[in-house]
């Protein structure tokens, strides 16, 4: 019973605590759904985040205008580069990739928009803590909601407006601190002789947008 008291207790005072902009793990490994407002897009994918070398691999699937699709990409922002990937086919294409790398996290900038506990906060291991943020897209194109887990600041959930298709909503799960497969963030062999495609107009802005660019 002073167990249950004292959990309980440390749970209080950590919704009494101000929570305070943060930034995910460097290195991620998970699942995400995509869906849009206007229901033209809805996506499945798998993720792979190293922020230390500023590499995403996203390989998803989903449907666009009741279209399936498969989309394989790998983003190396040092190398100012993304692939696009078929493994069945063996081919890759070859992108220039023209923008800056975007941290996961909350941006110190980001306003609070509150604290609370998806599931329940009566015992322990029934509910999480969570905080829910504000901000500016780093385009400054428009304002984001974002929701990160208190203690590790691990992605929940985030969404934006675009004027494509209304809210964009991004939930994630399964998330895991670490990459189990580091050769997933390197292009396969039949990759490395992909020449540059420098007329390509794609470029993705950060780990959300990638989305937005392929459909």
């Amino acid at each position: 019973m002073r167990l249950l008291v004292l959990l309980l207790c440390f749970l209080a005072g950590c919704l009494a605590q101000k929570p305070h902009p943060c930034s995910s793990p460097p290195l991620l490994t998970g699942a995400l759904t995509v869906s849009t407002q206007n229901e033209k897009l809805w996506t499945y994918a798998k993720y792979l985040y190293d922020a230390i070398g500023q590499r995403i691999r996203i390989m998803e699937l989903g449907t666009y205008e009741n279209k399936s699709f498969n989309f394989d990409a790998l983003l190396l922002y040092k190398e100012a580069t993304m692939y696009e990937i078929n493994d069945v086919n063996r081919t890759c294409t070859k992108k220039p990739l023209k923008v800056d790398f975007q941290p996961m996290g909350i941006p110190k900038d980001a306003s609070l928009l509150g604290q609370v506990v998806l599931g329940s906060s009566t015992g322990p291991g029934q509910g999480l803590l969570v905080n829910s943020w504000m901000g500016d897209l780093p385009d400054k194109s428009g304002k984001f909601l974002s929701t990160v887990t208190e203690f590790g600041c691990i992605p929940v959930s985030s969404a934006y407006h675009t004027k494509q298709y209304g809210w964009m909503v991004t939930n994630f799960f399964n998330n895991i601190i670490g990459i189990d497969d580091p050769g997933l963030l390197n292009p396969p062999d039949f990759c490395l002789g992909a020449e540059l495609n420098a007329d390509s107009e794609d470029e993705p802005v950060d780990f959300f947008s990638l989305f937005l660019k392929q459909h």
